[in-house]
């Protein structure tokens, strides 16, 4: 049948294939949206179906075209008229474009069959470092369903479509990938830990006097107007420690004076007495200095980078973690410049190796095989 001959589709217009792909990416970011919301709340992305957050009612399909629905219903849910995020239509938007970019960055009609399968899997990668970078960015967060997730297709894609590595080789391209998830996950870990060595504890100063009040789920500041601190936001590993010293420890059933506080997610210790945490419902504790860890960045960014290793391999390791490292720098200092963010701000570094990844499909690849002197450049 010519419907499943090649060489007909071949001779379609590639502005064809464009807007083919421009709206294939618009109904994957529709999905994005789902995975963007749901991930970082570890619920399903598959039940309940689309519906509306503020009614639950269930969207029906007519109604759930990707930008068009948005557009026609002003933004507004067509049940109860609440207003829907402009999120949804941006990323369904940035999602097909981003698609548009892989085919014109990758397709050619001359040889459709291989690059369609490669463009398709740079599509994959694409959809997960939106996904990353958004939920980073509002959550400080990448879900392990992406990271391992990508880890894993990343591989298996590989060998698929050893393409992506510029290689017809399949061993070849499943070696690539093997060696770019261990140094990416291995260079970057190195740099969390020499990070946490050098800047892993914070040194913070408080009026004299302050009260911590230490609930179940976090601390609060008496007097402060500032929202309770959740204890996620302080301890990343069972080692990290918060220490105080205080003037006065008061527990439920006892009282402590002039001692050392120490608290870590499984062990509290006032004093020489030790105690588990989850069994003291609350505490409060008289201090003028807290001693906080800090992270360098997130275990998150190294399962990325193990991710972004398997699609592109340890080249475009190197690239990423060199070039995200100024984005982020650059960034960095100038939201400090424009007072939007203090020295000792945490900032997501997700979104800045995704930027360095996308970077290095559209052209840095080339730049990087001249930076390596590997010789040939490749496209």
């Amino acid at each position: 049948m010519a419907a499943f001959d090649l060489s007909t589709w071949t001779r379609l217009p590639w502005e064809f294939w464009a807007l083919l792909f421009f709206i294939f990416g618009s109904m994957v970011g529709s999905f994005l949206n789902v995975c963007i919301y749901r991930l970082p709340r570890d619920l399903s992305v598959v039940h309940p179906p689309s519906h509306c957050p503020h009614c639950s009612y269930q969207i029906p399909f007519y109604l759930n075209i990707p930008i068009l629905t948005w557009l026609m219903l002003g933004g507004k849910c067509a049940n109860c008229g609440a207003r829907i995020s402009p999120q949804y239509l941006i990323v369904e938007t940035l999602t097909g474009l981003m698609f548009l970019g892989t085919w014109a960055r990758f397709g050619d009609l001359d040889n459709l069959g291989s690059s369609l399968l490669v463009t398709l899997v740079f599509c994959i990668l694409m959809a997960g470092l939106l996904v990353a970078t958004w939920v980073d960015f509002e959550h400080y967060i990448i879900p392990d369903s992406i990271t391992l997730g990508g880890i894993v297709a990343g591989f298996f894609l590989s060998f698929a479509v050893p393409q992506v590595h510029f290689t017809d080789g399949r061993i070849e391209a499943l070696k690539d990938s093997l060696i770019g998830i261990v140094f990416g996950w291995g260079l970057l870990y190195a740099v969390l830990r020499l990070g946490k060595m050098a800047f892993g504890q914070k040194r913070i100063r408080l009026p004299e006097g302050t009260r911590l009040h230490f609930s179940e789920t976090g601390i609060t500041q008496s007097g402060s107007d500032e929202p309770e601190t959740p204890y996620q936001d302080l301890f990343f590993r069972e080692s990290d420690k918060l220490r105080m010293k205080a003037r006065t420890v008061e527990l439920p059933d006892r009282c402590f004076f002039e001692t050392e506080v120490v608290l870590q997610p499984t062990l509290l210790k006032i004093g020489n007495e030790e105690m588990d945490p989850s069994t003291v419902p609350s505490m409060e504790v008289v201090t003028e200095e807290v001693i906080q860890p800090q992270e360098a960045m997130g275990f998150g960014d190294v399962k990325f980078m193990g991710a972004i290793g398997a699609f592109l391999g340890w080249k475009g390791v190197l690239f990423c973690i060199t070039v995200s490292s100024v984005l982020g720098s650059i960034v960095g200092i100038l939201l400090i410049l424009i007072r939007r963010r203090e020295w000792s701000s945490r900032i997501p570094f997700g979104p800045y190796i995704a930027a360095a990844a996308v970077l290095f499909l559209f052209g840095g690849r080339a730049w990087a095989e001249n930076w390596f002197r590997t010789g040939q450049l490749l496209p």
